[in-house]
């Protein structure tokens, strides 16, 4: 036991096995109740299709960090106004690396941009290249 949680505080989760309707239990447990994450503020999420629909395998890391960053800031409509120089500074980037990652983005259609606007999409259906 780590001097963060409760060993007698636990939540059974059940999950279907894929391809068949064998459940079986795991134990959640929260390692850090000190750290237990809440809503303070703005609130941004990232949906699971972007794994589950392979996502992630199609774009390059740098993409997936200004993706990352786009969708924290973004309002509830997916829309932000950072400009290129500011987006690159706080990653830490080249523009040149921001165009290549913003052009990643479009094609998988993950965001569109008509400057000065970044607007984060909502994730297709049938997403291009996924299963």
């Amino acid at each position: 036991m780590n001097n963060h949680g409760n060993n007698a505080d636990h939540r059974p989760i059940q999950y279907q096995l894929k391809g068949g309707t064998e459940m079986s239990e795991t134990i959640k447990e929260i390692i850090c109740r000190d750290r237990i994450r809440s809503i303070n503020g703005g609130f941004g999420w990232v949906d699971h299709r972007l794994v589950r629909d392979r996502y992630v395998q199609r774009c390059s890391p740098v993409a997936l960090a200004v993706y990352l960053f786009l969708i924290t800031v973004s309002d509830a409509d997916g829309i932000s106004y950072w400009g290129k120089s500011a987006l690159c500074d706080r990653l830490q980037i080249g523009k040149a690396e921001l165009n290549h990652a913003q052009a990643e983005l479009e094609a998988a259609d993950l965001i569109a941009y008509e400057k000065p606007i970044w607007q984060v999409l909502q994730l297709p259906i049938n997403p291009k290249g996924g299963k």
